[in-house]
């Protein structure tokens, strides 16, 4: 049965933090806010949670799951970033966006595309999440919340619970949050490539 925390959204209880953290680092797979919609989490570094979050999702490992960085800093070590890719990314993080990125050799191979050694990152603008990870002192691997044979990602903590209660750790309740996810923008290539229009808005980058 999965744990359930109230977190406030805007000055989540650091002792909850805390064991969130703590329930991570043990092999947990954590349902978050975020500023799209919600994401199931967990550790990069732990394989078999990485395959337990692939399998609530029923996606292969051609699907992009994305590392959540605090900052900019942290994309520069997991991937391959020039002048006008971090100008774009400077312009649009934190937000509602993520990146197709050539990943570095940090990333294990199992998290990158298998053809395209490419990436998702994205730096998320929620307090929650944004605490998460400051505590973790790393990024995190997440994808949307969205069910297999659903098209709309699951936006209400308790349906949440319903749904995943006995698939993941915890359920972190920081209220309900959009039904949009993320705008995924591919910048491997010599032209910026819109993958997926969501809550990002993608004027910024002349599309």
């Amino acid at each position: 049965m999965s744990q359930y925390f109230y977190l406030h959204p805007d000055n989540p209880q650091s002792r909850l933090i805390k064991q969130a953290c703590q329930i991570i680092h043990a092999g947990g797979i954590v349902a978050v806010p975020t500023d799209s919609c919600y994401a199931l989490v967990c550790h990069l570094d732990d394989k078999d949670a990485v395959q337990r979050l692939r399998r609530i999702r029923e996606v292969d490992e051609k699907h992009h799951l994305t590392l959540l960085c605090r900052d900019l800093s942290e994309i520069a070590t997991y991937a391959k970033v020039d002048n006008r890719q971090y100008r774009l990314l400077k312009a649009a993080t934190p937000g509602p966006y993520t990146f197709i990125l050539e990943a570095t050799k940090e990333v294990p191979r199992r998290l990158s595309h298998p053809s395209r050694k490419t990436i998702g990152l994205r730096v998320p603008e929620h307090k929650i999440i944004h605490e998460l990870l400051t505590e973790l002192g790393q990024p995190l691997l997440g994808t949307t919340l969205i069910l297999p044979n659903h098209e709309q990602p699951l936006n209400e903590p308790e349906e949440i619970r319903d749904a995943l209660e006995r698939q993941i750790e915890l359920i972190i309740d920081g209220g309900a949050c959009s039904l949009e996810p993320t705008t995924v923008i591919d910048l491997t290539g010599a032209e910026t490539q819109l993958i997926r229009q969501g809550r990002g808005d993608v004027s910024i980058f002349g599309l």
